[in-house]
């Protein structure tokens, strides 16, 4: 009996041996494991992860896309001005008084590109750049501000001899103010500054949308001072 207790508690330790091989071999799988399971999720994930397409614009609808902003209006300039108005009344080739009219006025000058005018030949696309020769910032709109002009001054001259026609001298000077503020804003350079900030505002818009390099050229403006 003792011999038979010896060989089977020899056959345990062999068991015991070979179980523990296999428990330090499993542990020391997992632990490997465990360093490498973030590279082996990467390799698994990017062979089944699909690659972003690169968008690339070409002409025509990129050249829909910018008409489809229409007038880009990117400089507002306000002026004061005081515009004067007169009528006389005659008496054939005599003149009996002479109405005076002074105006106080304030406007509001517009400039920008007008985005309609751009054509497909105005944009050139390849695989990695976008050039866009912009339309020459012009005069997009003038307007009076009423509420903020009025009629300075009002005079029938000598006996109040002059015709009384005070809403027509007023729509005369409106329509002189519109003149001079649009010629004044010229004078300091307004489409100049419109076709600078149009250029800007394009290549940010462009820029947000696309990976193509953007290049935007503008227009040199014509003189946009206006006369009666």
């Amino acid at each position: 009996m003792k011999i038979f207790s010896s060989r089977l508690t020899l056959r345990q330790q062999l068991l015991l041996w070979s179980f523990g091989g296999v428990n330090l071999i499993i542990v020391m799988f997992i632990f490997a494991l465990w360093r490498t399971g973030d590279r082996i999720l990467d390799f698994t994930s990017s062979l089944f992860r699909r690659s972003t397409p690169i968008t690339i614009e070409t002409s025509a609808p990129l050249m829909m896309r910018i008409r489809g902003i229409q007038e880009l209006s990117t400089t507002v300039q306000t002026l004061e001005t005081i515009v004067p108005a007169s009528a006389e009344r005659k008496l054939g080739e005599l003149s009996l008084g002479t109405t005076k009219l002074l105006y106080l006025a304030r406007g509001e000058i517009r400039a920008g590109v007008d985005l309609a005018e751009l054509t497909e030949s105005d944009i050139h696309v390849t695989n990695n750049r976008i050039e866009i020769n912009l339309p020459a910032a012009k005069i997009l709109g003038s307007k009076i501000d009423v509420n903020n002009s009025r009629v300075y001054d009002y005079d029938r001259g000598f006996l109040n001899l002059g015709p009384d026609i005070a809403p027509q001298l007023q729509t005369l000077a409106q329509r002189k103010t519109l003149v001079e503020i649009v010629n004044t804003a010229c004078s300091e350079e307004i489409l100049g500054r419109a076709n600078v900030k149009a250029q800007a505002a394009i290549t940010q818009l462009l820029t947000n949308t696309s990976q193509q390099k953007i290049v935007v050229k503008t227009t040199e403006p014509e003189d946009c001072k206006i006369t009666e």
